[in-house]
């Protein structure tokens, strides 16, 4: 069957592909600027990546709007499985974060096909492609989190897990949470990262209000300011925190450590 892959350039949907393909299935890597055009805001590009697909690797957009109408579109056309990439704790977030995940999850519940949906913790991978790069790099990664933990998860299990609820029986009407093996503070994690690549990284803890104002500094607007500071409140709610076995229980082998992504990426980075 053909699988189609949505924000098959990004951090979790390339790997997802790459492992598809390893393990022989016949994939569609959409996405903006990918194999095959996909955009959520041109629905004239849609029926093209859906025609033929039985399966559906789903990446919400923050907008929620056109998430059920395109659901809708993939099932006429023949799709037979979703999976949807969401966020741990988006039950908490009571609409103030990730409105499209959450419209995603609702919507192919509502599908009438199957369905299983995979809520991830934050990615160990953000300390290295997205949100904490050039913080780290820079020396200074400055966070209104406090004491509280979160069992960080690596992308290339969230890939392996997607591989197999996608293709794998069992996974119907799942909702898994998917966390790595322990639970660090965003301190400990720099002193890791600090540690393997051989930087000297200072974890500077904020206050909201401080943390709102850097943001804001550095350029970003007002509404993202906003997210940001209603995603770190979320977080420090401890909903994050605690970590789940799911990955192990799902792949038959541990997750994957913090440290061992830090050796894996850092290593060898000193300036």
């Amino acid at each position: 069957m053909t699988i189609l892959v949505l924000g098959a350039t990004g951090k979790t949907g390339r790997r997802v592909v790459r492992q598809l393909r390893a393990d022989g299935n016949e994939v569609r890597a959409a996405s903006r600027s990918g194999e095959v055009r996909f955009d959520w805001t041109d629905p004239q590009t849609w029926a093209g990546v859906v025609d033929g697909a039985k399966a559906v690797y789903l990446i919400a957009p923050d907008d929620p709007e056109p998430i059920e109408a395109f659901v809708t579109q993939a099932v006429r056309a023949g799709v037979e499985r979703f999976v949807v990439l969401s966020g741990r704790g988006i039950d908490h977030a009571e609409g103030r974060f990730g409105p499209g995940m959450v419209e995603a999850e609702r919507a192919v519940a509502a599908s009438g096909v199957g369905w299983t949906v995979l809520r991830a913790n934050n990615f160990n991978q953000n300390f290295t492609e997205d949100l904490w790069h050039e913080p780290l790099l820079a020396g200074r990664l400055a966070l209104p989190m406090g004491a509280v933990g979160e069992s960080f998860v690596d992308v290339h299990d969230i890939a392996e897990v997607a591989a197999l609820t996608l293709t794998g029986d069992g996974h119907f009407g799942q909702v898994y949470e998917l966390s790595g093996p322990e639970s660090l503070t965003f301190a400990e994690a720099v002193r890791v990262i600090s540690k393997v690549s051989g930087r000297t990284i200072e974890y500077v803890e904020l206050s909201p209000a401080e943390y709102q104002a850097e943001v804001l500094a550095e350029g970003y607007p007002a509404e993202v300011a906003e997210l940001l500071g209603v995603m770190f409140e979320l977080m420090r709610a401890g909903n994050l925190t605690a970590p789940t076995d799911t990955v192990e229980k799902l792949l038959g082998r541990p997750a994957t450590t913090f440290a061992e992504y830090a050796v894996q990426a850092w290593s060898g980075t000193s300036a």
